[in-house]
């Protein structure tokens, strides 16, 4: 077979491949972190919690795994709910968002738990969360430090 046939070949069967690959805008979606923000703790306060947005206008499902902030010694995805009358608090391992929608971090329900601040955060500043996805990837959020009567 002589090497413009071999050539020929491999152009067709890529692109035949190619066909089979989503868009480019859907391989590169990603999730967006919006309005973020951290109420901040009275001083000394070994840990904050962090609210905001998180939106998959992906065509496929996103799921978080994990969160970290270099600001941080720990940082976690939590959930508040009622239980037989009491307010309980657990961990969540993960946080699938289905595509074309959001997960809401707010106070009484989902949220992040910010624990062991490196240094003092003042209101105004901005910090970073790092969110684990279970693909391997990585989805940045900047949150907005806040004092709880300016919210």
């Amino acid at each position: 077979m002589s090497m413009h046939r071999i050539l020929a070949a491999l152009a067709l069967a890529s692109a035949g491949m190619l066909a089979f690959l989503p868009p480019a805008s859907a391989r590169d979606c990603q999730p967006q972190v919006r309005d973020g923000w951290v109420r901040l703790g009275p001083a000394g306060m070994p840990m904050m919690a962090g609210f905001g947005r998180i939106e998959n206008s992906c065509a496929t499902p996103v799921t978080i795994t994990g969160a970290s902030s270099p600001a941080f010694g720990s940082a976690e995805l939590h959930e508040t709910r009622i239980v037989d009358g009491v307010n309980r608090m657990r961990h969540l391992p993960e946080l699938r968002i289905a595509p074309d929608a959001v997960a809401v971090l707010k106070p009484g329900g989902m949220h992040l738990m910010l624990m062991q601040p490196h240094a003092p955060l003042k209101a105004g500043s901005r910090v970073v969360v790092s969110f684990r996805l279970a693909d391997g990837g990585e989805l940045l959020g900047e949150f907005e430090v806040r004092k709880p009567d300016a919210l």
